[in-house]
Formats: C-alpha cells, structure tokens, sequence
C-alpha cells in the first residue's frame, strides 16, 4: 500500500477516462492505481471540482492557543514567573482549556523561557572518585 500522494495529472487523467465512459475499475487498471483511489477520486471531483488532495500532515490544532496568545502575553507581563499550572488556571476562568503540554508548545514556538531561580556559581570541588 503506497503513502505517498499521488499527482494531480495522474487524478485528473483518471477522472477524464471515468467522464469518457470507462468504469472505475478500468480507469485504475488503465492507470496502475486501486479502485478505491478511482472512485475517491471521481467523488472528490464531483463534490469539489477537482480530484487533488488535501494538504498532508501539519498542525491543526495551534490556531486554538495563538488565538489567546495576547492574554498569555499580558497574563507574563503582569506577573512573570506564573506557572504553567497557574497560566492554565487563568485561561480556564475565561473558558478556554488547554493541557500543560499545549502551553509547553505555545512557549516554545514562541521562545518565551524564564528561570524560576536565579543563576548559582557552581560548586567548586571536583569529583572524589
């Protein structure tokens, strides 16, 4: 079973012999491609026009969380070393629910880092085995 996408002019030549009068199933054998992709196909393109695929893989759920990145901007501004915990806590009182990991993404994709601590010098003695 192939994962790939396959092109757009493959799609569009099987849609074409379809429209031409052959079956589904003689289109994909006429192309190598399965009968289920032919039929997908030809419904994909008399539902939406044309038989290409959907974009593949990326994120899409983040659109959620950038939506409040203003408040989570403010929420730092105002007190810089809340909590993950505590950041979730106050989106919630305004309905919006996010897990920690989703924060943890939203910080990262932003660069936004602090240290709860502040910088110790190091110890100074070396290893005694």
């Amino acid at each position: 079973m192939s994962s790939r996408t396959l092109s757009l002019d493959l799609r569009e030549r099987v849609v074409a012999a379809v429209s031409n009068g052959l079956s589904r199933r003689q289109a994909a054998e006429r192309f190598g491609v399965s009968p289920a992709s032919a039929v997908r196909w030809c419904a994909l393109a008399a539902t939406t026009g044309s038989p290409a695929a959907s974009p593949r893989g990326g994120d899409r759920l983040s659109h959620r969380i950038e939506a409040q990145a203003e408040c989570i901007h403010a929420l730092i501004a105002e007190k810089d070393d809340l909590t993950l915990s505590e950041i979730r806590a106050r989106l919630a009182e305004d309905g919006h629910h996010f897990a920690i990991g989703t924060l943890w993404r939203f910080f990262a994709r932003h660069k936004i880092t602090w240290k709860k601590r502040p910088l110790t010098r190091r110890n100074r003695t070396g290893r005694t085995s």
